[in-house]
């Protein structure tokens, strides 16, 4: 044979969440089949079958839901969603020797090429056929089973649930992040967004020794959880009728004089982007990891006069192990509480399948 299954074979059919190009949001039947899950006939040589468990909601999928598309990444047609995910593996093809059937694992959502430039200099993120999972044309990680070549399923520790797994996406994104804006211990940082992002770059700072910390957002109530979930972090509650001149008095007050060496930006709106670069102090840096527009208008002279720094951030490449570590250990559980309704604070919202 070249699979091996569990001894509780999948007994349900799969199904997805679609969206498409007239923004219409279902549920209906996905591949692989149920009968192909089963024998396994059609897994790929370094597969494995996923029956998928839990799935956070990101805002891209938000995005290609209302929107159609991020930038030129466009939903043409009918197309699953989601790529914050974690499962259980229930076939695998008989060449992966390192995964088996009933590991617990967190998937990467990419298919790198491994052969052009980026992928060779261990920048896979930059690869430009790769195939990352609920980016159209490739259908996403919001079904009940998915075929993923087994070296991106992370296993996970005993100790991490399906919900921690899948917020492993996003915490790889903070990481990435914070190891290239290089926060050394002491640097004052002000992050701009409070969303689930925000939060997991707020704990990433935090851990690296950033200080003191300020945290912007428009909404009271992440602004509140932050401070829960990371005492001593100063927040601000951004005002839209104040200037970019007014938010960088602001987020100096907060810092006692202080002004940030390093900010995070995790909204990608532009206005916030510019109240980041008035913020920063001369020679620093403003890191963007936010998802905006295809054009944005950059105060350009404050850039150039203040020998600023702008730098973004595309996904991650070897991140995974690296969150999975910190999450073992404590370090980001506490950021991931879950909830139904957006009224009542919710940060992340998952979409769960606890049986196959």
């Amino acid at each position: 044979m070249s699979t091996a299954t569990t001894i509780a074979e999948p007994a349900r059919p799969n199904v997805g969440v679609f969206t498409n190009p007239n923004h219409d949001l279902w549920v209906a039947e996905a591949q692989p089949s149920l009968e192909e899950v089963q024998k396994g006939h059609n897994l790929k040589p370094g597969e494995v079958t996923v029956a998928v468990k839990s799935t956070g909601i990101c805002g891209s999928d938000i995005h290609f839901w209302h929107d159609g598309h991020i930038g030129d990444m466009i939903v043409r047609s009918d197309h699953i969603l989601g790529h914050e995910s974690a499962g259980v593996i229930v076939a695998a093809h008989a060449s992966v020797k390192a995964l088996k059937p009933g590991d617990r694992v967190a998937i990467e959502p990419n298919i790198p090429c491994h052969q052009c430039e980026p992928c060779l200099l261990g920048r896979y993120n930059g690869c430009q056929n790769d195939k990352f999972l609920s980016t159209p044309p490739m259908p996403g990680l919001l079904r009940r089973y998915v075929n993923h070549p087994a070296m991106w399923c992370h296993k996970l520790p005993d100790n991490l649930s399906f919900e921690d797994g899948a917020m492993l996406e996003p915490l790889a994104v903070a990481l990435a992040g914070i190891k290239r804006a290089g926060i050394t211990v002491g640097d004052p940082v002000v992050i701009c967004g409070a969303g689930p992002i925000g939060l997991v770059n707020l704990l990433s700072a935090k851990a690296a020794g950033a200080c003191p910390i300020v945290i912007t957002d428009i909404d009271e109530g992440r602004l509140a959880f932050a401070k829960e979930l990371v005492p001593g972090v100063r927040t601000h509650k951004v005002v839209f009728s104040h200037t970019p001149e007014q938010f960088a008095e602001e987020i100096r007050r907060l810092m006692k004089g202080a002004q940030p060496v390093l900010a995070l930006e995790c909204t990608g709106i532009e206005s916030s982007i510019a109240s980041a670069i008035y913020a920063v102090k001369f020679g620093g840096k403003v890191f963007v990891v936010g998802v905006g527009k295809s054009e944005l208008k950059m105060p350009f002279m404050r850039l150039s006069t203040r020998e600023i720094d702008l730098q973004f951030q595309y996904r991650y490449s070897n991140a995974w192990p690296r969150a999975i570590r910190l999450v073992q250990h404590g370090n980001a559980v506490e950021a991931f509480k879950t909830a139904s309704d957006p009224k009542t604070g919710a940060i992340k919202v998952q979409i769960q399948n606890l049986e196959s």
